[in-house]
C-alpha cells in the first residue's frame, strides 16, 4: 500500500478525533439515562478542544437546565461558538434565542432570521420552518439587513455551498 499525504492527513485527523468522539458517546449515553452531571465531566474536555458537537450539547444543557442551574446567558455562549463552527442545531438555537429575546436586552428578529436561515443552508430540517415564522414579524428592511448578514456568514461558515 502506497501512503500518501492525504493517507497521513486522514490517520492523524482520525486519531486526534477519537477520543473526543468517544467522550461524545459516553456523554450521550450519560444523558440518555439522565446522568447529566456526569455527562457535563465528558463533554467539556471534546468542548475544551473546539468540538461543535460538544459545545451544542453543553448549550442544551444550560438551556434547559439539565445538570446545572439554567443560564440563558451561557447556554447561548456555548451555541455561539458552536454555530461560528457550522453547526446547524446550535445555529437554530442562537436563532431561537435572538427570536425571543431570552438572555438578552430585547428580540432580535434580523439576527434571529440570519441564524435561521444559515442552520437551513446546513442541513437543520427544522429550520426553514422558524425561518418563515420569524419572517412574518418581519419589515422589509429588517429582511434586506439579514440578506446582507447572511450573504457574509454563508461565505465564512459555507464557501462551498
Amino acid at each position: 500500500m502506497r501512503i500518501t499525504f492525504f493517507t497521513v492527513r486522514l490517520l492523524l485527523l482520525l486519531s486526534a478525533s477519537t477520543p473526543a468522539f468517544a467522550e461524545l458517546e459516553t456523554a450521550r449515553d450519560l444523558m440518555d439515562k439522565g446522568h447529566f452531571s456526569q455527562a457535563m465531566k465528558e463533554l467539556q474536555p471534546a468542548a475544551r478542544s473546539g468540538n461543535a458537537e460538544a459545545e451544542e450539547l453543553i448549550g442544551v444543557m444550560y438551556a434547559m437546565g439539565l445538570g446545572v442551574t439554567r443560564d440563558d446567558i451561557r447556554a447561548f455562549e456555548w451555541y455561539l461558538r458552536a454555530s461560528m463552527k457550522g453547526h446547524p442545531g446550535a445555529q437554530s438555537g442562537v436563532g431561537w434565542y435572538y427570536e425571543v429575546g431570552r438572555g438578552m436586552p430585547a428580540p432580535d428578529l434580523v439576527r434571529a432570521y440570519t441564524w435561521y436561515v444559515l442552520s437551513a443552508i446546513g442541513g437543520d430540517p427544522d429550520a426553514a420552518i422558524s425561518q418563515n415564522e420569524v419572517v412574518k414579524k418581519m419589515s422589509t428592511k429588517q429582511i434586506e439587513e439579514s440578506h446582507i448578514l447572511i450573504d457574509d456568514y454563508k461565505k465564512w461558515l459555507y464557501p462551498f455551498r
